[in-house]
């Protein structure tokens, strides 16, 4: 089932979400309408709070990073990206490193509005997969940079609030006009200042 997705100045996507257990109510329901919910929104991450649900829990799937137009060169930073998708729950980024790179960052919660975001080129994560086997891993490159957005999102950060303050006030009606709905996307969105209709 597709879900709305939550537009920017909703409060659910400034909490932190809450860690779950192996009990946590159709979790895989969840999980497969977040994939289709990512998808029809043609998203490569989608976290628990952007559908409603302030919960630790995220999803990727990167392959579209490793697709190659004709004639053009593989990007170096898309290797093993190729089938790259996976679930996150409970994730604790456990070390950062490498010197920070920037990287026009989107957002399904804020439509039409990319911006270079600085993050650290290596992470190591710790996290449960959907059959809540433990791993520990490393990743660099694109995929710990949509790990990094995604968990932000359980921490309930934004990429807007990476930004510098001039920046911040350069988008502030563009981010003002999503909160109200006025943006065109081609997928749901539910929008916190838009009245609903009795």
């Amino acid at each position: 089932m597709i879900l709305p997705i939550i537009g920017y100045g909703d409060a659910i996507l400034k909490k932190e979400g809450e860690e779950i257990d192996k009990d946590y109510k159709d979790l895989d329901l969840l999980i497969e309408n977040m994939f289709e919910t990512m998808y029809e929104a043609s998203g490569v991450g989608l976290a628990a709070p952007q559908i409603n649900k302030s919960i630790r829990l995220f999803i990727v799937d990167a392959s579209p990073f490793a697709e190659v137009e004709e004639g053009e060169e593989p990007d170096p930073m898309a290797e093993g990206l190729d089938g790259f998708k996976k679930i996150f729950i409970n994730p604790i980024i456990e070390e950062e490193s490498g010197e920070e790179w920037a990287f026009a960052e989107g957002c399904l919660s804020i439509p039409k509005i990319r911006e270079d975001v600085f993050r650290k080129p290596t992470i190591k994560i710790s996290y449960y997969d959907e059959n809540w086997t433990f791993h520990e891993e490393t990743y660099d490159g694109y995929a710990a940079r949509i790990i990094q957005h995604e968990y932000d999102h359980v921490d309930g950060i934004l990429f807007t609030d990476h930004l510098s303050p001039l920046k911040k006030r350069m988008i502030k009606k563009k981010l003002i006009n999503i909160s109200k709905g006025e943006v065109d996307v081609p997928y749901r969105m539910k929008f916190p200042l838009v009245k609903r209709r009795k």
